[in-house]
């Protein structure tokens, strides 16, 4: 019998989806990315950040991760971005 999926896989795939929505990018294309620049698990162990706050707070988060390798919590001028 499959193991039942755990919530912080849940709340990831729906990061992962939601956030390629917002950004109009194929999913795919969108975890291909973040692969590529080593940060999937990086966003993964952001759930109990991510979960408790709005998810545009994510996606600030996973922005500057991308554009500075460092979290928004440390560069202000990402909060509220999107």
């Amino acid at each position: 019998m499959p193991e039942a999926i755990s919530e912080e896989m849940w709340f990831f795939m729906y990061l992962l989806e939601c956030y390629a929505e917002f950004k109009t990018r194929p999913t795919g294309d969108v975890l291909r990315e973040w692969d590529e620049r080593g940060m999937t698990q990086e966003i993964y162990d952001g759930y109990f950040q991510y979960h408790q706050e709005r998810l545009e707070n994510a996606y600030d988060d996973i922005d500057c991760l991308m554009e500075t390798g460092q979290h928004a919590a440390l560069h202000p001028e990402y909060w509220g971005r999107n």
